[in-house]
């Protein structure tokens, strides 16, 4: 299971921790949920449909999303 903890404004929460199964499938939660095993950090912002992302293993990526949105993320991703 995959875990993103992000800090920032645009999602449903300041503080939230997303959790992703491996069907793909997600949940969101308030706060943060331990244990955390630390795997990388990245900050995402997303104008528009383009979001801009700054990993710090994959380096730098733009994306383009179906729905608009302005949101500035800073996250961490983890197991």
């Amino acid at each position: 299971m995959k875990k993103y903890i992000e800090i920032g404004f645009g999602n449903r929460w300041f503080i939230r921790t997303e959790l992703e199964n491996d069907d793909g499938t997600e949940t969101e939660i308030k706060g943060i949920v331990r244990p955390f095993h630390f795997r990388s950090v990245y900050l995402r912002i997303w104008v528009g449909k383009r979001v801009f992302i700054w990993d710090s293993k994959d380096g730098m990526k733009i994306v383009l999303k179906n729905r608009r949105a302005l949101k500035f993320i800073i996250g961490v991703y983890g197991t």
